[in-house]
């Protein structure tokens, strides 16, 4: 029985991308932000997203951009949709907190904020994030530590900082964070820093097993994380786009992950859907229907792209003895590769293992 036979009602999860503007350039961002994007949707739609979301009782939202806390309203949905129960994780690279966003993160059942951070020193992080963050982001830590906020610091692993990861779990650890490590895929910026920034086979194989001796570091969905005890056996995940999570974009649109988003991955615009169906004055929140759910609940019902990756399995990964527990790996780097979703991800490490001779000596983290 295949997945797309028995898809959830909605996603466990919304990554939402809530601006473009940034005022860093990191050389991996994953969508290329830097400036607002023009007709970036309006607080009222925002809310009405959050109505629709709320109805579909997704459970958690993880803000990113972009820099979220740039948006001039950020705040105020923030507490809206914390009033409607949701759960919310807020990715920020740590440099522009205020007084108000601390406070509001504070004591805060409903709040996760999770800091960038990639490089335990100056030199490393520096080459990455820009010139002189380093120390930026460390005063943005120094502000979250101690204040009653579930708080992590996401490293991007590249191969410039793999061999920091010791030292950055070390440094997490020191602020009473948890460090989660996040793949690198050519999405956005990073599309153009990909062959330089990426792990070669080696670097994987000893990725890999560093995690499985670390059971503490986060990860997230695309290192392979079968179970607790033997998750990162293989260095990748199953993907969970269309199948647990989506994300939306400044504009509205939808897309099945934040790593897919070129357009013919979109599903549908929510702020086209809300406008084409809400009443008169009714600040794009209800459709005709009197339902608020309607509009993300079709896109994510019954938008072919959607429905196309529910069922997604690379032709290439059928004879895999591991293919039940991965189902071929993250698509977003298999579709940048080769520009074919039905190849196998290129860092699968059951085949780069084979490359890699059992007598190479180990590296040391």
């Amino acid at each position: 029985m295949k997945y797309a036979d028995w898809p959830l009602s909605a996603p466990v999860n919304i990554t939402w991308e809530i601006t473009h503007r940034c005022n860093l350039r990191c050389v991996h961002c994953l969508s290329g932000s830097s400036v607002a994007s023009e007709s970036e949707l309006n607080f009222n739609e925002c809310r009405g997203i959050v109505d629709q979301l709320a109805e579909l009782k997704v459970f958690e939202i993880n803000f990113g951009g972009g820099e979220p806390l740039l948006k001039d309203y950020f705040l105020p949905l923030l507490r809206y949709i914390h009033q409607k129960g949701i759960v919310t994780c807020i990715s920020t690279n740590g440099t522009v907190l205020t007084d108000e966003a601390i406070a509001c993160f504070t004591d805060n059942p409903l709040v996760n904020v999770q800091v960038s951070l990639d490089g335990a020193t100056p030199e490393v992080n520096d080459a990455i994030r820009g010139r002189g963050t380093f120390r930026c982001i460390i005063g943005g830590i120094e502000r979250l530590a101690g204040k009653n906020i579930p708080l992590s610091i996401n490293t991007v692993v590249t191969s410039l900082n793999y061999m920091q990861l010791k030292q950055l779990k070390e440094l997490a650890a020191a602020y009473g964070a948890n460090l989660r490590v996040s793949r690198f895929r050519p999405s956005g910026r990073a599309r153009a820093s990909w062959e330089a920034l990426r792990l070669n086979s080696l670097q994987l194989r000893e990725l890999a097993d560093w995690l499985n001796s670390e059971p503490g570091v986060l990860t997230g969905d695309s290192f392979f994380s079968i179970s607790q005890d033997g998750r990162r056996q293989l260095g990748l995940d199953m993907c969970g786009a269309c199948k647990m999570t989506a994300c939306i974009d400044p504009i509205g649109n939808v897309y099945p992950c934040a790593f897919m988003q070129d357009t013919p991955f979109c599903g549908g615009n929510l702020r086209e859907k809300m406008t084409r169906h809400s009443r008169p004055h009714a600040a794009l929140r209800v459709n005709s229907s009197g339902n608020p759910g309607e509009g993300f609940k079709d896109i994510w019902e019954n938008a072919a792209a959607f429905k196309y990756f529910r069922q997604l399995e690379p032709e290439a990964c059928h004879s895999c003895s591991r293919f039940d527990k991965c189902r071929g790996g993250c698509p977003s780097v298999a579709y940048f590769v080769s520009q074919d979703l039905n190849s196998a991800d290129p860092e699968c490490l059951v085949n780069w293992s084979r490359e890699v001779s059992a007598c190479s000596p180990p590296l040391s983290f």
